[in-house]
């Protein structure tokens, strides 16, 4: 387990990465990583135009289909 620290990046916040920990994702510098929800909170994954597309589909399908959805959640 690596623990970050949330710095102040100008108006925004960030954490950095080490070296390890990108080389474990597979990525480097200037690469995209998706934040992507989970029952646990968050994973970090690197950036997959497919997955961000189905992710998409998935949130628009949630949408349209809310009322359904929170039926049958009962």
């Amino acid at each position: 387990m690596h623990t970050l620290k949330i710095r102040k990046i100008g108006n925004s916040a960030g954490v950095v990465l080490t070296g390890e920990v990108l080389d474990a994702l597979g990525v480097q510098v200037g690469d995209q990583l998706q934040l992507v929800p989970t029952e646990q909170g968050f994973e970090v994954r690197p950036y997959s135009s497919e997955l961000a597309e189905e992710l998409e589909l998935a949130e628009e399908f949630m949408d349209k289909y809310r009322s359904a959805l929170r039926e049958l959640s009962k």
